[in-house]
């Protein structure tokens, strides 16, 4: 179990999904490019593949664990942001790409929590709130799962706390 992890998979098509799914590959999802570049990718790659990039919907529906990630020189790490576009798809002109692709927001969050911990081989000490586990979290403002969709990229994050320590205090 070496558990092999596609970066960006972005331009995955539905065969390539269907073949992670046999093989337990990892893709993890560069969706921050749904809202930044989304409306480039249609105009280089055509709407079909467009509106498929960073297909999670497809991961979901095959039971692939999947992770998100962003580049923190290329878009500003923030992972409340990155949830948003994954669950909303929206692009910088406000064009929805590729709504069958959207996830859930338990679903995006796992991706960054759990999802994250099996990336790393860390789903033993890491990824959830579970007595015994490693106490590397954030509090939130709100509850996102309650939120609405549109409003997830303003949740402010409170405090984060990294191995049962406070590191950030707002």
């Amino acid at each position: 179990d070496h558990r092999s992890v596609i970066i960006h998979a972005q331009l995955m098509r539905e065969d390539q999904m269907d073949r992670a799914a046999e093989l337990n590959v990892v893709p993890s999802f560069f969706s921050a490019h749904t809202f930044f570049w989304g409306d480039w990718h249609v105009r280089s790659f055509g709407e079909d593949r467009g509106s498929n990039i960073s297909p999670v919907r497809w991961a979901v529906d095959r039971d692939v664990n999947f992770t998100l990630h962003n580049d923190a020189s290329i878009v500003p790490p923030d992972i409340m942001r990155l949830v948003s576009i994954t669950v909303n798809r929206t692009t910088r002109s406000g064009r929805v790409l590729g709504p069958h692709q959207r996830a859930t927001i338990q679903e995006a969050l796992h991706a960054v929590t759990l999802g994250a911990a099996y990336q790393y081989f860390e789903e033993d000490t890491k990824g959830s709130i579970t007595v015994g586990k490693q106490a590397d979290l954030v509090v939130l403002a709100q509850n996102p799962i309650t939120s609405d969709p549109a409003e997830l990229e303003h949740i402010q994050i409170m405090e984060t706390f990294s191995r049962g320590r406070s590191v950030f205090s707002k």
